[in-house]
């Protein structure tokens, strides 16, 4: 690993507390409800396990693009840029799905941001391949 590599730690930090927060927030409603396993058809409970899920299921790749890109150079104001639309769109997307009575335009933005972040960290590995290929 590059030495210079700093900015995805940083941010993969405060995902991990992020993550943290919303896992004791899984457990806790779980515990106030007395659901040991599943949503128990309590419509807040599957929610709170989807915030929980869909974090866990976009978060880790999508650093790891972002990681990739900066190991490869990747500018660092690109760095933050993208963990700053990853971080946003993950913190929009907790707060519209969690309410039961959800306004849509947070998960959409969420998922819009998260996507941009991922497939925007994908396109620059990609980009600089063929770059450094052509060189």
């Amino acid at each position: 690993m590059p030495a210079t590599t700093h900015i995805t730690p940083l941010y993969a930090a405060l995902f991990a507390l992020l993550f943290f927060a919303v896992s004791v927030r899984t457990i806790l409603l779980r515990r106030r409800l007395k659901i040991a396993v599943g949503d128990g058809g309590q419509p807040q409970m599957l929610r709170a396990m989807r915030v929980h899920s869909n974090f866990a299921e976009y978060v880790p790749l999508t650093l790891l693009l972002v990681l990739m890109l900066e190991w490869q150079g990747g500018h660092a104001a690109l760095i933050h840029a993208l963990c700053l639309v990853l971080l946003v769109g993950r913190l929009s997307h907790a707060v519209g799905v969690s309410q039961v009575a959800e306004n849509y335009r947070y998960r959409v933005f969420g998922m819009g941001s998260t996507f941009t972040a991922m497939v925007g960290a994908a396109a620059c590995i990609l980009g600089l391949a063929v770059w450094r290929s052509l060189a």
